[in-house]
């Protein structure tokens, strides 16, 4: 990792791409974790960062990940998981609910709505690192399409949200006021 200046701002690290894919992918996995074992977001937290990420696995080293952003992710994934499931949902075809998708597909979609929604990180690089995931995990399946075609309808969803809430006029101050005046 090397070091940049912000304008203005003090040196900050800058990621590896490596690290903030892997970071991705970690979180997808948490994220399955978390629905097939109805596991807490705490242990799994502790579980990933203390035992998965950047250790080895049956003697292979497993890859660093960005593990801001992967905590990002898994928490906006939480915290955000109403929504993401519900844009989601409009987002797939009506023969195809959100309840029916595999919990892979599901955690995939709710990594990718959560970056969205948290970061700032380019739309287009969203949908291609999600897209690599699907394919790590379905790669003789459909599914990398499917995923590619509902994370560009969530993502223009919450673009047309933002610009619909940037447009909405601010709510007016009551006309009556509180009087200071105490019954007796």
């Amino acid at each position: 990792m090397s070091d940049t200046a912000t304008p203005g701002g003090p040196k900050r690290p800058r990621l590896n791409r490596r690290e903030r894919t892997a970071a991705r992918f970690f979180a997808v996995q948490a994220l399955f974790q978390m629905e097939a074992g109805d596991d807490p977001l705490g242990k799994v937290l502790e579980e990933f960062e203390t035992w998965r990420i950047g250790k080895e696995l049956d003697g292979a080293p497993v890859s660093d990940a960005d593990r801001t952003l992967f905590r990002a992710l898994v928490k906006g994934a939480i915290r955000h998981q109403t929504r993401i499931d519900r844009l989601t949902d409009h987002a797939l075809k009506e023969t195809w609910p959100l309840g029916r998708i595999d919990p892979t597909l599901r955690a995939i979609f709710r990594a990718g709505g959560a970056e969205l929604i948290e970061t700032d990180t380019p739309i287009p690089v969203v949908i291609a690192e999600y897209v690599e995931i699907a394919r790590d995990f379905f790669p003789e399946g459909r599914e990398p399409a499917m995923v590619h075609a509902v994370l560009d309808r969530v993502a223009h969803a919450l673009r047309d949200d933002a610009a619909t809430s940037a447009a909405a006029p601010a709510p007016e101050a009551p006309t009556d006021t509180i009087s200071d005046k105490t019954s007796e």
